[in-house]
């Protein structure tokens, strides 16, 4: 008699301890997408072919969380978006291809930087919700 109630003692406490073990784990923020428009456009001469791009660009987030913390680097990923752009080739940049994977290495250049700046990505995506070579 005396181990089962030993026995029931320690399932008890352990039962007890569950609700610690547990409340450690983050609780997981809920998916909320939201978007940050990255203004002014986007205006930089381009290296051979056409001679410039405009383009306006809005950031992809899972998580409103996220929103201010982009929004507190964004000098530096227009920076880094200007750089990248600047060094383009005008006359791929006017294909349907030359378009999308503008669009995939901008998004990789927000996202190193952010991982650099602020310890994550934070950014899903990125759109172009202008486009313009000239």
């Amino acid at each position: 008699m005396g181990s089962t109630l030993k026995t029931i003692a320690i399932i008890m406490f352990l039962f007890a301890l569950t609700p610690l073990a547990w409340s450690g784990d983050e609780e997981k923020e809920p998916v909320k997408i939201s978007y940050v428009e990255m203004k002014p456009s986007f205006v930089t001469n381009l290296t051979g072919g056409p001679k410039y791009i405009r383009c306006d660009i809005q950031l992809m987030t899972k998580f409103e969380s996220k929103v201010e913390k982009i929004q507190i680097h964004t000098p530096a990923l227009r920076h880094a978006i200007l750089m990248l752009l600047a060094g383009e080739d005008g006359k791929q940049l006017l294909t349907p291809d030359g378009k999308e994977a503008l669009r995939k290495k901008a998004l990789e250049t927000v996202r190193k930087s952010l991982e650099g700046l602020a310890g994550e990505p934070m950014v899903n995506d990125l759109y172009f919700t202008a486009y313009y070579v000239k």
